[in-house]
């Protein structure tokens, strides 16, 4: 764990330069907008240890799969998310000697991400080997009014001599993945201009054909006014720039302005990409780098008014939590039902950008109670409009009959994960997409989505599960066998149970779901089982057999859920057994010792617990919790949260401190060991999930919100904001008491520790002084 970040509510702030750190930095302090992203590179040169990433949304290659033992079903490739074209690039040379802080001594080095009003900030003094000093301050930021627009804002001040400025912004698209497969480019150039004071660059990916347009315009400043320059136009493959020189003063400020713009054939025709481009920055131009700046602080006001948690008593959980959701916020939108949410965002190439389960399961809670709900039919949508591609996936490992079986990983619905472990087994998957589903009719009431969408998925989801149990005649019940779940510290095993309770619950629901669209609209239910094939009688009566007659692991003298078919022949010693020098375990051990070893990746079987919480007493849930919570290693970043929010239920409130901590400075304080990849931008939203479901206890029951709050001990106060179908609540807890403001104009209903209070619009209740004192 690293700690070299200093405490801010508002801001992430990096003190003085370690170039050790500099790669966990680029991560932490990304920018993105929803369209685009772009780590905390230096916008000059640095030849030190840097991953240079750009990114936008939706723009990606099929690389080749590379194993050493090709199997059948295997995914021919790995989708990446593209680094793109280098916007942010402004080379500096000082009387002909390049500024490269790899070089350079350091001084006064201030890196600050600015949460609250969405840009990033930094500034230093450069001494050069023959003495001369220039202090640099650099301003930027991913604009989120102007979404496929960003802006810099370099200044640059000679300390202890007067010389030559040379400046170079430049457009370079002639970069690379560093998690290429076959260490090839993605990118061919298409076209390129450059101008007096302007740059366009257009790339195309190869085999997918996506085209990006990066354009760039730029002007310099010197005493408050714009200089007339002759720049040296730059024009060569993949790379534009304009090169200016500026003599300067000592004392005197040079101020480099710079917009760039990244347009995508996602979102305009080919033809037209070059156009739209530089009416794009022409726009941000005409604005000026001011007045974008003011634009993008007040549209993060309003994120910050419906999404932000308020701590008040303990810095790090603040600013923990405030990471989290500017990173969430920064990374989807919401607005495009072809986008989706990758585990790094726009923070690095890990895991390829691509979409897993982690969307589903952590990403809905928090959108649909922080967004329109729009945002997070969108997410479902997604999902809906690659079934087809579900139903290939499933048919080529041999299932029929309109069997789905949605990817582990990908960018256009076929399943693209290269490990076998991975995408043969980890079926569990299929169930996250069905419960998001639930999730977001129970939290909306929009029960309409069944008829329109879901309940074709929910068919889809029900015929493979049916077709991957086997019927077992020594137990006289249905089994799994050969499957992972979310524990990816075990392979290959017969009977997880998570995955066996999920499996049967898809198969409940889709039943449920089927009566309530025959029930509710018959006419389009006919449609649908035509389309479907749906043979009603024989398919539901086999799906209810199956669920009546599920097999789940469990050992009824230690009163647990056994995660599956002969855990208890494991060694039994628990993670205080391991020395600090063994972890992370996959960073330390071989691979077959993990799998041989006790030893919990993530939540499991307490993964199920938390999704079906309802169906087990406080007891049961005790006893499994105490279980394997010692057992656990939480190196998946998707840990942490389902820890925090059962042992708060479990009224565990300094566990349910601890791992919140851990899961809001996850990143922060690479916990890890590996930031420097990019960001856990899926899991971060299981940081919300902590305080609202686990410390304030919000659940829906009879559909309507019910909380059962308590405070941790280090907060003097905790308050958040929460919609709810068309009502919007703000709360708040502190040591006298709980109080709910209805914003609204019509009446809600909630209940605080199982007593009912009905909110009228616009006023207030306060509850539970007794209970919290």
């Amino acid at each position: 764990m690293k700690n070299y970040l200093l405490a801010d509510e508002w801001k992430i702030i990096e003190k003085d330069f370690d170039p050790h750190l500099n790669k966990i930095s680029e991560s932490i302090f990304s920018l993105g907008n929803g369209r685009m992203g772009q780590r905390a590179n230096f916008e000059e040169t640095y030849s030190g240890d840097t991953m240079q990433g750009s990114y936008v949304a939706g723009v990606y290659y099929p690389d080749k799969t590379r194993v050493g033992w090709w199997k059948n079903g295997y995914p021919e490739y790995f989708a990446k998310v593209l680094n793109a074209a280098n916007w942010i690039g402004i080379d500096i040379q000082v009387d002909g000697e390049f500024l490269d802080l790899a070089d350079c001594k350091v001084h006064d080095f201030l890196r600050v991400l600015n949460m609250k009003d969405g840009y990033l900030e930094r500034s230093f003094t450069a001494e050069f080997e023959n003495g001369k000093q220039i202090q640099v301050n650099a301003k930027r930021f991913c604009s989120i009014v102007d979404q496929e627009a960003g802006a810099i804002r370099y200044v640059i001040t000679p300390i202890n001599f007067t010389g030559l400025l040379t400046i170079t912004p430049y457009i370079d698209g002639d970069i690379r993945n560093q998690d290429a497969n076959y260490d090839e480019k993605f990118w061919s150039e298409v076209t390129r201009e450059a101008n007096e004071g302007s740059a366009y660059l257009t790339l195309r990916t190869f085999k997918t054909q996506f085209e990006v347009c990066t354009g760039m315009m730029f002007t310099v400043s010197q005493n408050g006014d714009q200089l007339n320059l002759a720049p040296n136009i730059i024009s060569k493959e993949k790379y534009v720039a304009n090169r200016v020189e500026v003599q300067t003063e000592q004392g005197q400020e040079v101020v480099i302005y710079k917009y760039a713009a990244n347009l995508s054939s996602e979102n305009h025709p080919k033809e037209r990409l070059l156009d739209h481009c530089k009416q794009v920055l022409k726009n941000c131009v005409v604005k000026g780098f001011e007045k974008m700046l003011q634009e993008q602080s007040a549209a993060w006001a309003l994120k910050w008014q419906e999404s932000d948690i308020v701590i008040e008593g303990d810095v790090a959980a603040q600013q923990g939590i405030r990471f989290n959701i500017f990173q969430l916020n920064q990374t989807y939108t919401g607005e495009d039902s072809r986008l989706n949410i990758g585990p790094k965002g726009f923070t690095g190439e890990k895991y390829g950008g691509s979409t897993y389960w982690d969307t589903e399961a952590y990403c809905v809670p928090f959108y649909l109670a922080t967004a329109d709900a729009q945002v997070t039919k969108n997410l479902l949508i997604y999902r809906y409009n690659q079934l087809g591609k579900a139903i290939e996936n499933a048919e080529k490992l041999g299932f029929k009959n309109g069997a789905a079986l949605f990817p582990m990983v990908t960018m256009n619905g076929e399943e693209c994960h290269n490990e076998w472990e991975i995408t043969f087994e980890e079926i569990h998957r299929n169930g996250a997409i069905a419960y998001a589903i639930y999730n977001y009719i129970r939290y909306t009431g929009d029960a309409g989505y069944l008829a329109d969408y879901g309940l074709e998925v929910l068919v889809g989801i029900a015929r493979f599960w049916s077709q991957r149990v086997n019927w077992s005649v020594s137990k006289q019940q249905y089994v799994m066998l050969g499957v992972t779940g979310p524990n990816e510290y075990e392979n290959n095993v017969n009977n997880n149970w998570y995955t066996n309770t999920i499996a049967a619950w898809c198969l409940e629901y889709a039943l449920e779901a089927l009566d309530y669209v025959r029930s509710t609209s018959a006419e389009r239910c006919g449609d649908l089982l035509k389309k479907l094939n749906l043979k009603v009688n024989e398919e539901t009566s086999y799906w209810k057999h199956i669920i009546e007659n599920m097999f789940y692991p469990e050992d009824l003298e230690k009163g647990i859920f056994l995660q599956q078919d002969g855990f208890l022949d494991k060694e039994e010693i628990l993670v205080s057994d391991l020395l600090s020098a063994e972890r992370p375990l996959n960073q330390n051990w071989s691979w077959d010792r993990i799998l041989r070893s006790p030893f919990i990746k993530q939540a499991d079987v307490l993964q199920g617990m938390y999704f079906f919480e309802d169906r087990y007493d406080q007891d049961t849930l005790k006893r499994n919790f105490d279980y394997y919570e010692p057992r656990t290693v939480h190196e998946s970043s998707l840990s942490p949260c389902v820890h925090s929010i059962l042992a708060a239920r479990l009224g565990d409130e300094q566990r349910a401190y601890d791992f919140y901590l851990r899961t809001a400075r996850l990143d922060l304080d690479d916990y890890n060991n590996d930031t420097e990849d990019g960001l856990h931008i899926t899991s971060m939203a299981g940081t919300w999930m902590s305080v609202v479901e686990g410390f304030a206890g919000m659940k829906v029951k009879d559909n309507s919100l019910a909380f059962n709050p308590f405070l941790p001990q280090k907060w003097t106060s905790y308050s958040f904001n929460i919609h709810f179908r068309g009502i919007s609540l703000s709360m708040k807890i502190d040591k006298t008491g709980i109080y709910l403001l209805n914003r609204c104009c019509e009446e809600v209903t909630v209940t605080i520790y199982g007593n009912s209070y009905t909110i009228k619009a616009n006023e207030s209740v306060v509850a539970g002084y007794k209970l919290i004192a």
